[in-house]
């Protein structure tokens, strides 16, 4: 049995798909770009800045599993230039706890949107 996930402090999911789904103990969520959950636009030119949206837009669904970062497991970086890597580590380095998630990082052609960023997470509920 799964359960859909929603919240409009993230932005509408662009595709059919949920912006996550609760499947027995875990929340699986679906990659975020760097959108403005208010406009639909995308935020930022600068890696740093895309990176804390789509984070913040991670965190805005998680909230409404009832979740938080201490409960995420796994995630996956995806960008479009590795080159970016160190800054985008840095960013996200700075809303994980201390025992932060199992992570994967890869280099992509593109992203919807034209995003630098997108990043999707696993949660242990």
């Amino acid at each position: 049995m799964k359960e859909a996930i929603t919240s409009s402090d993230a932005p509408k999911a662009i595709g059919p798909y949920s912006q996550a789904v609760r499947a027995g103990g875990l929340v699986f969520l679906s990659g975020q770009i760097p959108l403005d959950p208010k406009t639909g636009e995308l935020v930022g030119v600068d890696v740093r800045a895309q990176a804390d949206r789509v984070i913040d837009n991670l965190a805005a669904v998680l909230r409404a599993a009832g979740l938080s970062f201490e409960h995420v497991v796994k995630t996956t970086i995806y960008l479009t230039d590795l080159a970016d890597f160190g800054a985008v580590n840095e960013v996200y380095g700075k809303r994980f706890g201390a025992v932060p998630p199992a992570r994967a990082t890869v280099q992509v052609a593109a992203l919807p949107r034209g995003a630098k960023v997108e990043i999707d997470a696993v949660a242990a509920a």
